[in-house]
């Protein structure tokens, strides 16, 4: 690859397209460095063809890990990539083996990625360090789990049951004080995820009581810099639990934040990250910030969309900005009042009568929306990666912001019920 052109290496190179923007191969491209992909798995993950985020037209080459570490090593060195990063949750792993072996200089610690990733090695990791996280058992004995929730004092309690690598609150469940974890635990256990990795444990911890946050790191020789913080709303349904409504960016000077932040960096060095992204999910309980998990890499879904209008940052600029320019950004700022909010379809199936959702995009503070076109088959929404869609509101004012929400929700509600029914009417004037 000696043509005078310079590459970066995304592992697991899914993203959304919007307009222009097309994540870390946009971005890339912007700066005259050419984007490559090497995907973790031997063809696309289907969850992820069908949420519409792999295009491999974006990228001047797709290549495919067949398991010979040594021949995908020579190939990555043959770009001579200015970086090598994870595009996806599932290539977290192969891109840390890809940089300690190619570019240690920009590594994590060495050796760390498990407990970036399985939240087993999360939870002990976290302990080691001193760093409190929630009461968590990683095991594939449910007779070993019962022993522990006698022992940590958590009988009668809710209890948050997962697997151990997974992402987007997939097959997450909250069991009640008393009810029947070991259900769930024998639903789990074995089953392949949409990562296409099988259980080979399960994840019962404490359930965490209190406000959940995003907040996302971008970190350069072990020194973190806070990019954005967020304060989720979530609803379950049954006993599947965040299933995301609105994540609403926060200011520099909320209180919470910087409590936030401190925490959530203490976790990052615990799980060994030094460079590169980390998203967190914090809850603040009456104790204090505790880790629901975090990852090595961007905020999924649409969030560096809406991050970059709340902040005129986010995740994959500053990913940029280190890699080719060696630049450190230690905070943020907050340029607009912006939320994030997800669309849920209440039904499986084919869908129809998308003109109702259509209204959503001409509210004076939505910039942007992404819903399926009429006619798509989509599952019921029961996660973040199941949801309808997703819409980016922006303002000056939060009352603004609020008034646009509920006409939101009104059409959403018009729009589930035309799915049951199949005879709505239109939708009338807000």
């Amino acid at each position: 690859m000696s043509s005078g052109k310079r590459y970066v290496v995304v592992v697991d190179g899914y993203h959304l397209r919007d307009g222009d923007n097309r994540g870390f191969a946009s971005a890339f491209r912007a700066r005259g460095v050419l984007p490559v992909t090497v995907m973790s798995t031997p063809k696309p993950l289907a969850k992820f063809v069908r949420k519409s985020t792999w295009y491999p037209d974006d990228y001047e080459a797709v290549h495919f890990y067949d398991g010979d570490f040594g021949a995908l090593m020579e190939l990555v060195a043959s770009y001579d990539p200015v970086g090598i990063v994870a595009g996806n949750e599932r290539g977290v792993e192969l891109t840390a083996q890809l940089v300690e072996t190619l570019m240690p200089h920009i590594a994590n610690a060495p050796g760390s990625a498990a407990a970036q990733r399985h939240k087993g090695d999360m939870a002990r990791a976290l302990e080691k360090a001193g760093v409190p996280g929630p009461e968590t058992i990683s095991t594939a004995d449910p007779e070993e789990v019962a022993e522990w929730i006698v022992r940590k004092g958590l009988a009668g309690k809710p209890l948050i049951v997962k697997p151990p690598h997974s992402a987007g609150t997939d097959n997450v469940h909250r069991i009640p004080p008393g009810g029947d974890w070991r259900r769930y635990f024998t639903h789990i256990l074995g089953q392949v995820n949409g990562f296409e990795l099988r259980n080979d444990t399960v994840i019962v911890q404490e359930y965490l009581e209190g406000l959940e946050y995003i907040v996302d790191l971008y970190s350069v020789d072990g020194r973190h810099g806070l990019v954005d913080t967020c304060v989720y709303a979530k609803h379950d349904r049954g006993p599947r639990i965040g299933i995301y409504d609105i994540a609403d960016f926060l200011p520099p000077g909320h209180p919470d934040v910087a409590v936030l932040a401190d925490y959530t960096m203490r976790a990052a060095d615990a799980v060994g990250i030094r460079n590169g992204s980390t998203h967190a999910e914090v809850v603040m309980t009456a104790d204090g910030p505790r880790l629901v998990e975090l990852a090595a890499r961007y905020s999924g879904s649409c969030m560096m969309l809406s991050g970059s209008l709340a902040t005129g940052d986010n995740q994959i600029e500053r990913t940029v900005r280190h890699l080719l320019d060696g630049t450190f950004t230690p905070g943020f700022e907050l340029v607009k009042e912006v939320r994030t909010l997800w669309l849920c379809a209440d039904f499986a199936g084919p869908v129809r009568r998308m003109d109702i959702l259509q209204e959503i995009a001409a509210l004076p503070t939505v910039h942007r929306m992404a819903v399926p076109p009429e006619g798509k088959e989509v599952p019921m929404t029961n996660d973040v990666t199941t949801s309808l869609g997703w819409v980016i509101q922006g303002a000056d004012d939060w009352a603004a912001i609020e008034k646009d929400t509920r006409r939101i929700r009104e059409l959403e509600r018009i729009w589930n019920a035309a799915q049951e029914t199949g005879n709505a009417t239109a939708p009338g004037p807000a």
